[in-house]
């Protein structure tokens, strides 16, 4: 009995340990660095930007007042009277003060003996102040005659307290732009702005703009200095711009014309932005675009932190999923020239027409453009019709220029396979693919690329996003799950880097209090901005690019999610480096044992890993940080390396070359 029992002890540790070691096989991989695949695009992982979600006015446009010029449709949006013991009036006025572009402005009669009268503006959701920063104030006035008026500026905080206060002097009867400066005692992100008259008379108002002294890279009425840092940081290949269905407008009118967004900011003719009405269940009357934000302003960012231009143009074709509205193939060239022009503008010299506007803006020298893309997400025949007519001028005129075609706003089925086919038979240098698909498919895609032509037409895998479960928080779509899910994704977009060229997450931005769609990539608030779980799944990829895609297998095949694994390795031969992509999406810790060859590697390296405590977890403004990447040091034994990977986490390992 007692043999019995030591047998069944025995036995069952035997099948407890076997247990264990089938719980912890581990993974031989191979990582050849001395055979590279191919090149991988300096381009390769970029971003995309879309005024949506108040990404540019209330966002990156560091202009803190709204309706500033009195344009939107109702002229008094954004503004409200205020009477400190006076009385008085504001009266909109539909004559141009200087321009047909900007023609409303507003007549203030004020009746302040004693008190003062005026008007307040609430900014973007309130306007972000910060205590003991600079701010810039201008206004375009004139006085009736006969007014005895004075005015004064002030920043006032939530609770009704002045936190600023400038006074704006020598009023005169022509107009004239008066310019003052206001330092802040405190931080509110839900601040206003009023202007305030003293005396008796009446005064004009136009264009009444207010920006923080320390902009992006310190330029006057320029760009919010934290949320394009967040971008920059990404080290993008490529930016992208200006959408999107902004690019396609909800009808030809409500189009994005990029002529009308250069030269003077006041002479830029405002519109109402196509994601004002376009979400039933998130409107946004309010929402219009100044256009302060323009094509140079595109082309000044993407200079700046040293990626592609890549803009986007509308190719006579309005959004099919709203008016639809087409351009006779016999009324297409205006749209064409528009194309045509744009490549002067960016890099003609300046002594051409357009190469002297961007001279005249400030910047002689060349953008250096190389990318421009035709249309955003059309699709049938009528596309590739109107996509021809481009191709066949921009090809002739400018040979050197890639241009960009779409396949539609499907990643599979009839459009998808029709602009193929098509495209086929014409010369794009990318075809732009959308996928916002659930978690799963991404999963299951990781081997979409692998049977692509390898000589065929390069891919730009330009708007792409997990959709998952959302909660009633702005930030909770964008889940540890989505990230996940698309870190194993892009594994396979770099292993095939030879047929993408270019790839970017979207939408880029938006506002916790002023968004329309979501997941997005980076959200915001007036005072802050956090980066999600999906952006930092983006910045591993983008900082750790690459020049050459190697091999990394396992059994002399790529991991695309064998026992939930997937791998994709790069070497960087201008920093001696080796990354390898390492993405666990199971609920265990696996083990691996990479072996080397091809290199001598340098016995002290490093992982960065990106997990959560949940699936569903996510970062929020209240805490920005809770999925955030750390590293730790390994250490590699010849040319033998034993990790063991975290569960439902993505890792990049980071290697040295000895020289």
């Amino acid at each position: 009995m007692k043999r019995k029992v030591i047998f069944i002890i025995v036995v069952g540790l035997f099948v407890a340990f076997t247990a264990k070691l089938t719980a912890q096989q581990v993974h031989d991989i191979s990582v050849d660095a001395g055979s590279p695949l191919f090149e991988i695009q300096p381009v390769m992982w970029g971003v995309f930007f879309e005024d949506i979600n108040f990404a540019a006015d209330g966002g990156v446009y560091g202009e803190l007042v709204k309706n500033r010029s009195f344009e939107f449709t109702h002229p008094m949006t954004g503004w409200e009277q205020v009477r400190q013991n006076a009385i008085g009036r504001v009266v909109p006025t539909f004559y141009s003060p200087a321009n047909h572009n900007n023609p409303h402005y507003v007549v203030v009669h004020a009746d302040a003996a004693k008190g003062a009268f005026g008007i307040s503006n609430q900014g973007f959701r309130g306007m972000g102040i910060r205590k003991d920063n600079l701010y810039n104030l201008s206004v375009n006035a004139r006085i009736s005659s006969g007014s005895g008026i004075r005015m004064k500026a002030e920043l006032i905080s939530s609770d009704g307290t002045v936190i600023g206060t400038s006074e704006i002097l020598d009023l005169t009867r022509d107009w004239k732009k008066h310019e003052a400066t206001m330092t802040s005692s405190a931080t509110d992100p839900s601040a206003k702005l009023q202007l305030l008259f003293m005396g008796l008379g009446s005064v004009d108002l136009d264009m009444v703009s207010l920006f923080p002294a320390d902009t992006w890279k310190g330029r006057p009425g320029g760009l919010r200095k934290d949320l394009v840092q967040m971008i920059a940081d990404l080290k993008p290949g490529f930016l992208r711009f200006p959408g999107g269905c902004i690019v396609e407008g909800r009808n030809l009118e409500n189009r994005y014309q990029w002529k009308l967004t250069t030269g003077p900011v006041e002479e830029r003719k405002l519109i109402t932005n196509r994601w004002n009405s376009e979400m039933r269940n998130r409107p946004a009357p309010d929402y219009f675009q100044s256009f302060g934000l323009g094509f140079y302003e595109y082309f000044l960012m993407a200079e700046d932190m040293g990626a592609e231009p890549l803009p986007i143009l509308n190719c006579g074709m309005s959004c099919q999923f709203n008016a639809g509205e087409v351009v006779p193939l016999n009324e297409l060239q205006p749209y064409i020239q528009d194309a045509l022009d744009l490549i002067e503008f960016a890099n003609g010299p300046v002594t051409s027409k357009w190469g002297a506007l961007r001279a005249s803006m400030g910047h002689p020298e060349s953008f250096n453009l190389r990318y421009l893309g035709v249309g955003n997400e059309q699709w049938e025949q009528q596309y590739i019709e109107r996509y021809r007519l481009f191709e066949k001028e921009i090809r002739l005129k400018y040979p050197e220029i890639k241009i960009v075609s779409g396949s539609g706003p499907y990643a599979s089925g009839a459009y998808f396979d029709l602009a193929w086919t098509e495209l086929r038979k014409l010369d794009p240098a990318l075809i732009d693919e959308h996928y916002y698909m659930a978690p799963e498919w991404f999963l299951n895609n990781a081997g979409r690329y692998d049977n692509y032509d390898r000589s065929g037409i390069k891919v730009f895998a330009g708007e792409y996003a997990a959709h998952g479960k959302e909660g009633p928080a702005p930030e909770s779509r964008n889940t540890w799950l989505s990230a996940l899910t698309e870190a194993a994704f892009m594994t396979g977009l770099e292993r095939n880097a030879d047929v993408v060229h270019m790839a970017s997450y979207a939408p880029l931005l938006a506002h916790v209090d002023a968004w329309q769609w979501r997941p997005d990539l980076i959200w915001f608030d007036n005072l802050n901005v956090i980066g999600t779980p999906n952006y930092y799944v983006q910045k591993l990829f983008s900082t750790h690019r690459g020049t050459h895609v190697i091999p990394a297998l396992k059994d002399g095949d790529p991991l695309t999610g064998q026992d939930s694994l997937y791998v994709s390795a790069v070497t960087d031969k201008a920093s001696s480096m080796i990354y390898v992509k390492i993405v666990n999406v199971s609920g265990e810790t696996k083990q691996l044992r990479l072996n080397f060859s091809g290199a001598s590697l340098q016995k002290d390296a490093e992982m960065e890993t990106l997990k959560a405590r949940g699936l569903y977890d996510y970062n929020s403004i209240a805490n920005p940080k809770n999925i955030y990447p750390f590293t730790r040091p390994v250490t590699v034994s010849g040319k033998k390396l034993q990790l063991g990977i975290e569960a439902s986490s993505v890792n990049v390992l980071k290697l040295s070359v000895r020289k």
